[in-house]
């Protein structure tokens, strides 16, 4: 390259560089509101509580309040942003137990797309309204079905039909006057218990063909119905090592519960099952959402949509419907498949960071294990302590607690398993640490689930079906195979047929959907978060993805376009 024709280059890519940052620039930057708790409800004794707020890894009395120092110098340091204040916090158990997770994250700029302040969510609900009662009920429920396989929710299941029953509107024989769940005509049914807010998340069977299904090279690797995804020349099997039935944990208030608020490290504690199996229930799902990488879900989804093949969206340059398609081109490094596959990663590391301002600047959200503290010592009080001797603490502490989940507690549905064998009303928890140690609104797995779910929108034709007969002539059986719906068998050893007769064929864009519905409520059945982190963090992952995908539109040479429909159901153009 010419030495002028370096210097235009130059100048061409500052001004592309303005451009961009013009654009973010001249965005509306939001307010950020909380719901207001952190300065209303005061302890009996006098002195705000924090009770609606998280404080896990701090320094709490027996009742599993924060002391009110650990939780103003907390305070102190988000507001200054100083790292030194974040590092004279006081922990629970200091040098043995758990940090906190990089609250300081909030705080970092990104250079493309969204700044991680630039974008928001709105205040959660509060603890006095109906709206966290029916999310806690639906917590209670998934805690109570996590070894129901998905098969039989459309069998007349006790559990599952109780779970619908509370959670249906009053008026529909229910519990619950506000759960945002999805329903019909007021009512939850087995169909719809547990899903996602989309059209998608309501067809067809509970899971997303992207976390059964493996890749078509079946000349290297199984076929697809034996559910391993090509890496290169590694396969990954998508039978994943889950843990055994039955195994709930932190129900026990002072020696598992207290403890672990202050800190104490329980990780890798797990009963595992030595069988791999394919997800089938609600304790596999969380066991997947345990440990799993955030976005690999998505590259695997990605690595799926790439082998089946599926269409691309035709506003993509190389795409049949393009004009390159053909001629003298492919795709590659631009809108070609390491393109979309390395999107996955680029959009999550954004989405964590705007996620991690709203955790904890913003709102400081108590996690659902916390707030199963609250209503068990709300309901049954604590006995007097010996070590030292303390008074008992009688019940009704907590009067700002909506009564719904109240009476469904003490007389209604859950009453008959709630407190159960260990005589708490604490909610059992999938995971031996329970919650991580960072607050729980918005939620890490939902908003990068959010984001990398719009890119593959945008990527491919939402519009492409899982039918085995749009293979078309040669026959393949390895790509008919691709395209055929599974789901796992009654142990989840093996995938067999998905057969629904009379339903329409199931869809890229909403297996999608249902993709990131799959990981971010698993979170939810494990205990560890509510259902509106789910519904508000995947919009916000879905705003940082199309303002990325906004801003790198200025810099590719190739005509083009994505389109896409966003949860909400509107289709756009970018």
């Amino acid at each position: 390259m010419d030495a002028h024709r370096f210097l235009t280059r130059r100048s061409e890519a500052r001004e592309l560089r303005r451009e961009a940052a013009e654009s973010s620039y001249h965005r509306r930057h939001p307010d950020h509101l909380s719901n207001g708790e952190e300065q209303e409800y005061y302890r009996p004794e006098g002195g705000l509580s924090y009770i609606a707020n998280y404080s896990k890894g701090l320094r709490h009395n027996r009742l599993g309040e924060v002391l009110n120092q650990q939780y103003l110098a907390l305070l102190r340091a988000l507001r200054s942003g100083d790292p030194d204040h974040f590092e004279q916090l006081l922990l629970g158990r200091p040098n043995t137990g758990l940090n906190l997770t990089n609250p300081q994250a909030g705080l970092a700029y990104d250079l493309e797309g969204a700044d991680a302040q630039a974008v928001t969510i709105p205040p959660p609900p509060r603890i006095d309204e109906p709206e966290n009662s029916g999310e806690m009920a639906e917590l209670y429920w998934m805690a109570l079905c996590r070894d129901v396989h998905f098969g039989d929710y459309d069998t007349p299941h006790p559990l599952v039909t109780a779970a619908a029953s509370s959670l249906s509107e009053p008026g529909m024989g229910g519990e619950f006057s506000v759960f945002r769940g999805p329903k019909i005509g007021g009512r939850v049914t087995p169909a719809t218990l547990f899903r996602g807010m989309t059209r998608g998340d309501l067809a067809g069977p509970y899971l997303s063909q992207f976390l059964l299904k493996g890749t078509s090279d079946s000349l290297i690797f199984p076929p697809p119905d034996k559910g391993v995804i090509r890496y290169g020349s590694l396969g990954i099997d998508q039978r994943q090592r889950t843990v055994l039935s039955g195994f709930d944990y932190l129900t026990v208030f002072d020696a598992d519960w207290l403890a672990v608020q202050n800190g104490e490290d329980r990780r890798d504690e797990d009963a595992f099952d030595p069988q791999r199996r394919f997800i089938r229930n609600l304790r596999d799902l969380t066991a997947y959402v345990h440990i799993d990488q955030l976005f690999e879900a998505y590259l695997n989804a990605c690595l799926f949509l790439l082998s089946m093949p599926a269409r691309l969206d035709p506003g993509n340059p190389y795409a049949d419907e393009f004009r390159y398609q053909g001629r003298t081109q492919d795709g590659f490094g631009t809108f070609g498949g390491p393109h979309v596959l390395t999107l996955m990663a680029e959009v999550a590391t954004r989405a964590l960071k705007a996620v991690w301002f709203q955790k904890w600047f913003v709102h400081r959200r108590l996690r659902p294990e916390e707030f199963g503290g609250r209503l068990h010592v709300h309901i049954a009080g604590l006995p007097a302590g010996t070590q030292p001797p303390v008074p008992p603490v009688p019940p009704g502490r907590y009067p700002m607690i909506d009564q719904e989940i109240l009476a469904s507690l003490q007389a209604g549905a859950l009453a008959a398993y709630v407190p159960g064998a260990a005589g708490t009303y604490l909610l059992p928890q999938a995971f031996p640490e329970g919650c991580p140690t960072h607050p729980a609104y918005g939620a890490g797995h939902a908003t990068v689930a959010g984001a990398c779910v719009t890119v593959l929108k945008a990527w491919f034709d939402e519009s492409d079906l899982f039918d085995p007969s749009l293979v078309g002539s040669p026959p393949n059986p390895a790509l008919e195979e691709n395209r055929r719906p599974k789901v796992p068998n009654a142990n989840g050893t093996a995938l067999v047929d998905y057969i629904a007769p009379g339903e329409p064929p199931l869809n890229v864009g909403g297996e999608l959907n249902k993709l990131a519905a799959n990981i971010a409520l698993g979170r939810n059945a494990a205990g560890v978060h509510w259902r509106s982190d789910y519904t508000e963090s995947v919009k916000l992952g879905e705003e940082i993805a199309i303002r990325l995908l906004q801003e790198q539109r200025l810099t590719y040479n190739e005509n083009h376009s994505f389109s896409l429909t966003r949860f909400d159901g509107k289709a756009i153009t970018i």
